[in-house]
């Protein structure tokens, strides 16, 4: 973070934390905010001084943001997936990279190879009836998109996991995940070159929808990323005044900790979130948009301790609720927001695992919008414990216990079985 000098170490106040969501929400807030109020003060410096250098260093994130849409420059990073494979990115590319904290690759899958998947979904899910037996939308998040169902609650079918452990997809999670340090404090916190294949759901949202989209938020935690000890330590720099230290690619404590329990939670550590296009979309087609400034956690993170935010309030981040972003309480992160330039079957579109995004709404949809969610979900202690529960989950075609438990594929035959999986995809489910 640019900025005054960091102060020398000195002795701080120990935070308090909470294993599990507390029983009293407000008190609890009002606790924990007192005290990393305290903690900063503790270091010599105020809140208000420590936010200052963080907000100095994102008005020139969005500042820079801002000119390079003046210019008719995408703001999002495009990277082809031969140069990945080929060692040959450049420098420049990376570090604008690293910058933004988001990328699409041209070409991680050849657009045959995509269509056929997309094709392949159709045949799965009308195969096994899904449509008669669709329910409507397993959680009070995902029901807000408008059109039913636009989210598929399936896990398990032939394309999802031939893409999964693909080599093509591996190359491009290894990637993704090298530009994370792994290894700080003395210890190594992910193994960069293997994934733990998180399953995720498809979207299919055909021609002429209209769609509500998602509203601005993040899926890293809600209160536990101020009230349990791994996340404590992981923002330990936002926390004791040694704010220019903090280092949004230092995956240090977010691997071991826990997620606080609901409706919307992630058990995995994800470095970066995705999704793999099945069809072609153009940028004004309702598509994903980000805030790409990585370093903007650390605003979102000390906002709540500002003065005019109530003490019981963390800038309205609750539990069983994701993590807001909103006009009222981060109006400078809303003028990053950005959308992605138009991709094609068969691109893949990636953002660092802390970053602001939303769904923008689109009426009349021209042309299909369908992908498929496949993050980078390197392996770790987090992720291997949560891999127990997917080996279970797919063995039996059952939901993920990430997602609300609506197992549609439990008898579906067709569903992608033990056999067939290579060995990314057996180390993926930690079987072998």
């Amino acid at each position: 973070m640019p900025g005054q000098s960091a102060p020398a170490a000195v002795s701080l106040p120990v935070l308090p934390h909470w294993p599990q969501p507390p029983s009293d929400l407000p008190a609890a807030i009002r606790s924990v905010k007192s005290a990393i109020r305290a903690r900063i003060e503790a270091s010599g410096r105020t809140v208000e001084e420590v936010f200052a250098v963080v907000e100095r260093g994102i008005r020139a994130e969005v500042q820079a943001i801002a000119s390079a849409r003046a210019r008719g420059d995408e703001v999002w990073p495009v990277i082809d997936y031969a140069d990945i494979a080929g060692g040959t990115v450049t420098p420049a590319a990376l570090a604008l990279l690293r910058r933004r904290g988001c990328l699409v690759v041209r070409g991680h899958f050849p657009r045959e190879q995509a269509r056929a998947w997309d094709a392949g979904i159709v045949d799965y899910v009308e195969g096994n009836g899904f449509f008669e037996s669709y329910r409507g939308p397993g959680d009070d998040f995902f029901s807000s998109v408008g059109s039913r169902p636009e989210i598929y609650p399936v896990y398990w079918s032939p394309a999802q996991m031939q893409a999964r452990q693909s080599d093509r997809m591996a190359s491009v999670q290894a990637f993704l995940n090298s530009q994370w340090k792994h290894e700080s404090d003395g210890a190594q916190w992910f193994d960069p070159d293997r994934d733990s294949l998180y399953p995720d759901r498809i979207r299919r949202r055909p021609p002429g929808t209209d769609s509500g989209g998602l509203g601005t938020h993040l899926d890293p935690g809600t209160l536990d990323l101020w009230m349990t000890q791994e996340y404590q330590q992981a923002f330990r720099h936002l926390f004791d005044g040694t704010v220019e230290q903090y280092d949004p690619w230092d995956a240090a404590y977010r691997t071991t900790g826990p997620q606080y329990p609901g409706t919307t939670m992630c058990s995995a550590f994800r470095t970066f979130q995705g999704w793999t296009a099945l069809s072609d979309m153009n940028h004004d087609q309702g598509v994903l948009h980000t805030v790409p400034i990585p370093g903007a956690m650390a605003y979102l993170m000390l906002r709540p301790l500002l003065s005019d935010v109530p003490d019981d309030d963390m800038c309205g981040v609750t539990v069983s609720k994701v993590f807001p972003a909103s006009e009222k309480w981060h109006p400078l992160l809303m003028q990053a927001l950005s959308g992605i330039p138009d991709v094609s079957a068969g691109d893949s579109v990636w953002w660092h695992c802390d970053m602001i995004h939303s769904v923008a709404p689109v009426t009349g949809q021209q042309g299909w919008g369908n992908v498929m969610y496949i993050p980078a979900a390197p392996w770790c202690p987090r992720n291997e414990r949560y891999a127990a529960s997917v080996r279970d989950a797919f063995r039996t075609g059952s939901s993920p216990g990430d997602f609300p438990a609506e197992h549609y594929e439990r008898t579906w035959p067709d569903r992608f079985q033990e056999r067939d999986l290579n060995t990314t995809g057996r180390r993926g489910l930690g079987l072998s």
